[in-house]
């Protein structure tokens, strides 16, 4: 099951919890109850909950999966324009343009800016030229519009 549905379930069951603790509080307060302090805590962090997971549940987005794309970790991130992830040694042959491609699908674009509106995506691989010497291949690159999300891989 997804976790969407899930968090959202629990915000609902978590609210209404809230909202009978709160009848609660107040019937302790009217009542002088000695748990009256602790209720209003306890209230108060249920209701905290339920807006938490209400709020979670709106913002989650799943993660895209590509066929042929192969998990690949980021290596450099300067937080506005470029993004490089390492590509295994073992890496498929043709699996390079989906993996970057997923990985720029995949990317949260919230606070990051550039002076093109895009944000570059590069698939690399350290090959050594000479001992002791090795270069960086760019094996594929995409780019990721931040205006509208749209996805192309660079040729």
């Amino acid at each position: 099951m997804a976790a969407e549905p899930i968090l959202l379930t629990a915000g609902q069951w978590l609210g209404a919890a809230s909202g009978l603790l709160a009848v609660t509080t107040v019937v302790g307060y009217l009542g002088r109850w000695g748990v009256r302090f602790r209720l209003v805590g306890i209230t108060s962090f249920t209701a905290l909950l339920a807006i938490s997971c209400l709020a979670f549940s709106v913002s989650y987005t799943q993660r895209v999966s590509l066929e042929g794309a192969v998990t690949v970790p980021v290596v450099y991130d300067n937080g506005g324009d470029l993004l490089v992830a390492a590509a295994p040694a073992d890496l498929p042959e043709g699996a390079a343009g989906p993996s970057v491609q997923q990985l720029a699908e995949n990317l949260r674009t919230s606070g990051r800016s550039s002076a093109d509106g895009l944000v570059h995506v590069r698939l690399r691989r350290v090959e050594a030229v000479a001992p002791g010497l090795s270069k960086p291949v760019v094996l594929a690159e995409a780019s990721r519009s931040l205006a509208t999300g749209r996805v192309e891989l660079q040729p």
